[in-house]
């Protein structure tokens, strides 16, 4: 039975889901403009980053620059805020191949996101990740995005899988409140609950969530790391202030697709580029004209 153990990592706040900057030129990784985000982001007040997730465009980057990529972001942070790693995949020998063949010393946690495609059964979602948390040397963060995955990980499965002493939260992008809701009701009391839709974020603290992992917070990590804050805090007045103030431009992140809307922000905010890898394009200019107005 799952206990309440005050060791177990307390990734709180404001998580951002850090984009991989590529060379508008050749796509290659542009590991400048990586040390330049992840300064932005660090000095906008986020409370933790995550590396290689699927808004970091993961499925089109190489082993060998993940590799490196969480080199440098291990190397540039040097212990500034807390660092969770991406995991994910719909091959669950291979993932597990993956998570003991990655230097994750250093690494709160992994975020490992669903099987995608396969559409596995809710015993094949627990299988999968109990396999994972059991060889994981760090704390496993469930991922369910059934918008991406189509499968959608139960409110009983998280409950079920919360009883695992190396599994301490979920990111949940399902969109489904009552869900939410269901978790939060039964979960353990140091089980984490994760909003992975930015604006749900203050709904799902007024309920128990602990915070989010954004998109957004990669162009406005101060303005949605007060919003946090402030919802945290119980001031929901506050914190809906600000997020009404995001409003208008979270649906544009993603009208061309995840990350194609928040590298334009970025690269208009003077960050990084806005390239992205195919299959993906960079956002065309009605888009980009929408963004910078709202900018």
């Amino acid at each position: 039975m799952h206990k309440l153990d005050s060791r177990r990592p307390a990734v709180h706040g404001t998580g951002v889901a850090l984009v991989t900057p590529f060379s508008p030129t050749d796509f290659s990784v542009d590991y400048s403009a990586l040390r330049r985000l992840l300064d932005f982001v660090i000095d906008g007040g986020v409370e933790y980053i995550v590396i290689n997730g699927t808004t970091a465009e993961s499925p089109t980057t190489t082993a060998a620059e993940k590799a490196e990529i969480l080199r440098v972001a291990k190397e540039h942070v040097a212990g500034r805020v807390p660092l969770v790693y991406g995991i994910g995949g719909n091959d669950t020998a291979a993932v597990e191949r993956t998570i003991q063949g990655t230097d994750l010393e250093g690494i709160t946690a992994i975020l490992s996101a669903s099987p995608y495609y396969n559409k596995p059964t809710q015993r094949g979602i627990v299988a999968h990740y109990q396999r994972l948390a059991d060889v994981a040397p760090v704390p496993v963060i469930l991922y369910n995005v059934p918008g991406r995955t189509a499968s959608n990980i139960t409110a009983e499965t998280t409950l079920t899988l919360a009883q695992h002493p190396n599994i301490i939260g979920t990111k949940e992008a399902s969109g489904n409140v009552e869900q939410c809701m269901q978790i939060a009701a039964g979960k353990p009391a140091d089980f984490l609950l994760i909003s992975g839709d930015d604006m749900l974020t203050t709904p799902l603290i007024s309920f128990g969530g602990v915070g989010i992992i954004s998109v957004l917070a990669n162009a406005f990590p101060r303005k949605f790391s007060d919003m946090t804050r402030h919802a945290l805090a119980g001031d929901y007045a506050a914190a809906s202030k600000l997020l009404f103030e995001l409003l208008p431009l979270n649906p544009l992140m993603y009208e061309e697709a995840n990350p194609v809307g928040v590298k334009a922000a970025l690269e208009l905010l003077g960050v990084i580029p806005g390239a992205v890898r195919l299959p993906l394009l960079e956002a065309s200019e009605g888009l980009r004209a929408r963004i910078k107005a709202l900018l």
